[in-house]
């Protein structure tokens, strides 16, 4: 049995690697799709292009808009008069925020009034827009909060300030609340998924279709040795991905690895067990490698979307809450950011571990019925 399956993972890396294609495909592909993804994803709002409507032209308004470019968060890029000019800039893109103050800003504020602020903010991405309006929220309060304390002091005279609550928040696991640091291990999961369904789903096709299929047929190889040669290698190539990504996410974007490096690789090769079991299914159901190709893409797409990736899972409707149960990436992601940045062990994630792990066995069982040692 032994050498039989030495022979069948000799014959697998052979297949693999003799393409100078594809060895660009499972090592360097992963690590500029990292390299891509990572900055592409965050929901980081900077340098937000804004329009300014000073109709005023005090002191007090001049001063708020400084305040906004002090902020690092907001680029004045055109200040006018003209409400036509301000929204044929947001009809056409070119700034996705508007800071008006009608004439009487200024007045208002000294006489102790409320001084109208309108904020115009380009909603068609709603969630840049609503971070823009909370960063607008904050800054406006705090320029409240100083002019509510001036009053209270002229009132006073030149008595003590008075008491207050002062806010001290301290973030844990991601101290300055960069959405890199969220992001770039989820990318790590679903870069390795991606290259090892892709490998696993195209290998008994392959076989198909170059029609070697016939010369396996009459060796006495058995199915559970056939499964291990065509996954086994794969998992090994999906471990190396694992560390290669894992490189490029420490060292490129600095996200830490706080906990153990032994316990990521451990759940790594856990999670490769359902993964390349699913790919294995979708080989034995397609006739082609087109068709194994589409299959796997209709299959990554959805379990990414539910895995919580993007989208968090407690936002979800109930009825697709109870769904993404049933995907292994929406564990695998809650050990691997647990390992990167709460460097937590196996005490706490055991949970996700034992379900990776039914999962794994499930799949690999459904892979073993499923296949017949037959053309058919």
């Amino acid at each position: 049995m032994l050498d039989r399956l030495k022979q069948m993972l000799i014959k697998e890396f052979i297949q693999v690697f003799r393409d100078p294609r594809m060895r660009m495909v499972i090592f360097v592909i992963p690590c500029v799709q990292t390299l891509v993804i990572g900055y592409a994803v965050t929901t980081d709002v900077r340098h937000v292009r804004t329009a300014v409507v000073d109709l005023d032209n005090g002191i007090e308004s001049r001063d708020l808009v400084a305040r906004f470019e002090a902020s690092g968060y907001f680029d004045v890029v055109e200040r006018s008069d003209d409400d036509r000019r301000v929204r044929e800039l947001v009809d056409r893109g070119r700034v996705s925020m508007v800071l008006k103050m009608n004439r009487g800003f200024g007045e208002d504020l000294r006489a102790g009034r409320t001084a109208p602020l309108q904020v115009i903010v380009d909603g068609t991405d709603s969630n840049t827009a609503s971070i823009v309006m909370s960063y607008v929220g904050r800054l406006t309060r705090e320029v409240s909060h100083e002019i509510l304390l001036e009053r209270i002091e002229r009132a006073r005279g030149a008595g003590r300030r008075p008491g207050g609550v002062e806010l001290r928040s301290r973030a844990w696991f991601n101290e300055n609340l960069e959405s890199r640091n969220y992001f770039v291990p989820g990318v790590i999961v679903i870069v390795v998924t991606l290259v090892t369904l892709l490998l696993t789903s195209m290998a008994v096709v392959r076989e198909k279709e170059i029609g070697t299929m016939e010369q396996i047929l009459v060796t006495p190889i058995r199915p559970a040795e056939f499964i291990l040669g065509k996954t086994l290698p794969f998992a090994l190539i999906g471990m190396a991905d694992v560390l290669l990504v894992s490189a490029v996410g420490t060292f490129w974007f600095e996200v830490p690895i706080r906990g153990s490096l032994l316990l990521l690789l451990g759940c790594s090769a856990l999670y490769l067990i359902p993964t390349l079991g699913i790919g294995l299914l979708i080989s034995t159901v397609c006739g082609t490698q087109q068709q194994a190709m589409m299959s796997t893409f209709f299959y990554f797409f959805p379990a990414m979307m539910l895995s919580g990736f993007v989208f968090p899972i407690a936002n979800m409707p109930e009825v697709v809450q109870w769904i993404t149960l049933l995907n292994p990436l929406r564990y695998f992601l809650i050990i691997i950011r647990g390992i990167f940045l709460k460097g937590v062990g196996a005490d706490v994630l055991w949970p996700q571990i034992v379900v990776l792990a039914v999962m794994g066995l499930v799949a690999l069982w459904f892979v073993s019925t499923r296949f017949h040692k037959t053309l058919a």
